[in-house]
């Protein structure tokens, strides 16, 4: 089983410190880098990409909050911090899990598994078979392991730490990250058009106003998303006098 590479970002030294002896009793994890703010974080994803970060929020030049906000195309990511009262905030952003100083091993563990399942899930496919795992992806329905061909996909919609997958056949419902699902559909004909909604491309009928009409539902667009919405959806297909 190839390991899941994690960096630490933390102004604590005493917290980092605590992290990273506990990486190093998870076999499947590998440590690749540590760093006291966002902007370091900047740097280590482009040199080691990592799978999986665990962020501190209260730092000085950005708060980890703030960073995932402006950040909106990450690897997955393990919240550590003293300050219970942001979870929901966290969750809202697709974080896998939220850990709260001081960190216990068990609980710190419960939520490296997790990240390691997801991961696992993802790849599973394509690597088991030599398929390419564009056609299609696994997803963990309750105890169940449900197929979904890509392209059965209407749109996906993110509450708190679940996702609704809509297909032709019906819905799909699983705890994941909205911010992973978007990264494992990264060069797919599928677009994140607001902060809790995936669409299939080819799916879309309409654009009215800043809603997408697809399948008898409207998606909101938000104003994040809007221009890149309509360059490649209706721009490069729009007949022009």
């Amino acid at each position: 089983m190839s390991k899941l590479t994690c960096v630490i970002i933390d102004d604590e030294p005493l917290a980092r410190e605590c992290i990273a002896n506990y990486v190093k009793e998870v076999e499947f994890l590998k440590l690749a880098g540590e760093g006291n703010n966002p902007l370091d974080l900047i740097q280590l994803i482009e040199t080691h990409a990592p799978d999986l970060i665990f962020l501190d929020i209260q730092m000085p030049i950005m708060n980890g909050i703030d960073f995932l906000k402006a950040n909106n195309r990450v690897p997955m990511v393990i919240i550590t911090t003293a300050y219970p009262s942001y979870a929901l905030e966290s969750f809202q952003l697709d974080v896998m899990d939220y850990l709260v100083k001081p960190i216990v091993f068990n609980r710190f563990f419960q939520a490296v598994c997790k990240a390691r399942d997801y991961h696992q899930l993802i790849h599973r496919a394509g690597h088991a078979s030599g398929t390419p795992a564009a056609d299609y992806i696994f997803l963990k329905c309750g105890h169940k392991f449900e197929r979904i061909d890509l392209h059965e996909i209407l749109y996906i919609e993110a509450l708190q730490n679940y996702v609704t997958v809509y297909t032709t056949r019906g819905k799909f419902i699983t705890q994941l990250p909205l911010k992973n699902v978007e990264q494992n559909l990264t060069g797919k004909p599928f677009m994140r058009v607001h902060k809790s909604f995936i669409v299939s491309i080819g799916k879309i009928e309409a654009i009215e106003n800043n809603e997408i009409i697809l399948a008898k539902n409207r998606i909101p667009i938000s104003r994040l998303y809007r221009d890149e919405v309509m360059e490649k959806v209706v721009n490069a297909k729009l007949w022009k006098k």
